[in-house]
């Protein structure tokens, strides 16, 4: 049967999908749309199935906060090249799962996908039907959302790297100092909020090391314990957040910062996603 441009292109606009491919599934459909479309999330499965084993390295990380500032989502959607990551149709879906998790507010990437993305497709059943028209293998590889008083976002130019920061205040001094905060996030990855949130696992191994070391610079056994520790210690004000040198003043730590943005200020809570 006879296929009319306006056909195709009302596929083409739904699905995304390129003009042969629209026009192609609508022959195949005899001109169904509902088949059409079946055709074309069959076609993605395809393609999914077929670049399992591709590495998908490339991508963008979109972080977002809601309009009063109380929660915060953050996603990574892999794909294959940097060619798909930097076009704008890409982004705009990657934008567009960030509008669900924002609108449904999910805890999980797993709770994400089985979410409705519009009146046919979950989350994860629309990102096979874009596997099958971008033809690359995508993964929605990084998912948190966080919560606080505040929650400010930072997404770094060139969308490979975003942050959350909660703080527990929901002033305006704490939305712009966590803005800053969050830029440290960013540029400074620390491993946890303070030495608490650090795991035994690594503190065992910061200290293995830190006392084989001063040993193999001749130090006494006694004498090595302390040196590990003080390296230890070191170790906390390096990679804890609020240990850290702020970023922007070094004589101030991040926790000194906050408290001198306003009194009692804190971190409750961070994310961090980057590729590679």
């Amino acid at each position: 049967m006879a296929i009319t441009a306006s056909e195709v292109n009302k596929l083409r606009q739904q699905t995304g999908a390129g003009m042969m491919d629209c026009k192609n599934a609508l022959v195949e459909a005899n001109g169904d749309f509902e088949t059409a479309i079946d055709i074309l999330r069959k076609k993605g499965q395809k393609v999914a199935a077929k670049r399992g084993d591709n590495e998908a390295k490339e991508g963008v990380i979109f972080a977002e906060t809601n309009a009063n500032g109380s929660t915060g989502v953050i996603l990574t959607l892999n794909c294959e090249t940097d060619f798909v990551a930097k076009n704008d149709k890409f982004r705009d879906f990657v934008q567009s799962l960030v509008n669900v998790a924002m609108d449904k507010l999910p805890a999980t990437a797993e709770e994400l996908m089985n979410l409705p993305y519009d009146e046919k497709l979950s989350v994860g059943e629309k990102i096979t039907e874009q596997i099958g028209v971008i033809g690359e293998k995508l993964d929605l590889s990084a998912y948190a959302k966080v919560d606080g008083a505040k929650v400010a976002a930072y997404n770094h130019p060139g969308n490979q790297l975003a942050s959350l920061v909660a703080l527990n205040t929901g002033s305006d001094a704490a939305a712009e100092a966590g803005v800053q905060v969050a830029m440290q996030v960013a540029a400074m990855n620390p491993l946890a909020l303070n030495k608490d949130g650090v795991d035994q696992n690594t503190i065992d191994r910061e200290l293995e090391v830190g006392k084989e070391l001063a040993i193999q610079e001749g130090k006494p056994a006694d004498m090595a314990e302390k040196i590990a520790m003080g390296r230890l210690n070191k170790f906390f004000k390096e990679n804890t957040l609020l240990s850290q040198p702020f970023v922007r003043d070094n004589k101030l730590t991040v926790e000194q910062f906050l408290d001198s943005a306003e009194k009692g200020l804190t971190v409750t809570e961070f994310k961090r996603f980057s590729l590679g």
